[in-house]
């Protein structure tokens, strides 16, 4: 089968980088779909990958943790899913990735796709909403009140995947202010017309910005990224007895200045629940169905950016120096393999 991928952590300037390469097509086992895969999305988690993990002597590591696709194959212990299913998934962080013609994914983290989307549309949605769904309501839990503070969330970085969809969640699912940063015109509108109530600029101080809004102190702030260049800001801003979550890999991060405040640090990776196998690890594939349901009801709407065209390693090599430029809008999508 068609794959890219890399032997040596690389530039993504070279081209060795990533290459196209031929793979065994994989065989399903267990709890395994086999899916043919018709889209993928690009996210840091996969320029972080290809920068610093190195496969074993003579082998390919496969990138990739969104797609969709149709399901081709199952394995023997496979109950929910059946050939022909549409689905949309993120994957696995220690497994091969979808940027292959056929992947293997365990059925408890795939959900069926969205039929009010094509193939690109969907691809964009999954590792992000999930992402923004677990902070959002498994660990920030934005839901519960912050004594004597008005509901407000403060999403750093708002014109990210993962923020993208975050500041839709919030807005369909609570009633809770969202504020969200942004430092471009093109970004601020952006985030504007997925329902921020309010834009502030992440490039000048956060503090005096928030302050000066009708919310009062946001009782929870949401960091994707940049978080170390924030944090001073943040404590300043934050309610006390806040709830502050982060998802992004500050090179180090001192936790004291939080408890003068008494604020509590959440930490999240949707690779953790496939990656331990926990009890609750069907719990993913639940929220993808969620999403679903929620996109074809039109309340939400997918946050595709650009689609760079066919799933090859030069176009790859394209959507992982535009992550890389932190200049991106929304997600990056690549379709379907050359003929």
């Amino acid at each position: 089968m068609r794959a890219v991928g890399y032997q040596t952590p690389l530039p993504i300037d070279n081209p060795a980088s990533l290459q196209d390469i031929d793979l065994p097509k994989p065989v399903p086992s267990g709890r395994d779909l086999l899916v043919e895969i018709r889209a993928v999305s690009v996210n840091p988690v996969d320029t972080k990958v290809r920068r610093s993990a190195a496969p074993d002597a003579g082998q390919w590591r496969v990138l990739g943790w969104d797609a969709a696709g149709i399901v081709v194959g199952t394995g023997p212990e496979v109950t929910d899913f059946a050939i022909g299913d549409e689905v949309f998934y993120a994957g696995a962080l220690d497994r091969p990735g979808t940027d292959a013609e056929f992947h293997l994914v365990d059925e408890r983290i795939v959900g069926c796709k969205p039929r009010s989307l094509n193939w690109a549309e969907a691809a964009a949605l999954p590792l992000t909403a999930i992402t923004a769904w677990e902070m959002l309501f498994d660990r920030l839990d934005i839901r519960r009140s912050v004594p004597g503070v008005k509901p407000a969330v403060l999403i750093i970085g708002g014109a990210g995947g993962v923020s993208s969809i975050a500041i839709q969640l919030a807005r369909v699912l609570t009633d809770v202010t969202v504020i969200a940063t942004a430092s471009r015109p093109e970004t601020r509108d952006w985030v504007k017309s997925l329902g921020a109530h309010h834009v502030v600029d992440h490039s000048r101080p956060l503090a005096a910005q928030v302050a000066a809004l009708p919310t009062g102190a946001p009782g929870f702030v949401f960091s994707t990224t940049q978080t170390d260049r924030h944090m001073p800001e943040i404590i300043a801003l934050i309610a006390p007895q806040g709830h502050f979550g982060l998802i992004d890999d500050p090179a180090a991060l001192d936790a004291l200045p939080l408890k003068k405040k008494s604020l509590s640090l959440h930490w999240e990776l949707m690779f953790t629940r496939p990656l331990f196998g926990t009890a609750d690890m069907g719990r993913q594939g639940e929220i993808l169905n969620e999403v679903s349901r929620l996109v074809d009801d039109g309340r939400i709407r997918t946050t595709l950016g650009r689609n760079l065209g066919l799933i090859t390693a030069a176009n790859l090599r394209q959507a992982h120096a535009l992550i890389e430029s932190g200049q991106a809008k929304g997600k990056i999508v690549l379709e379907g393999f050359p003929g």
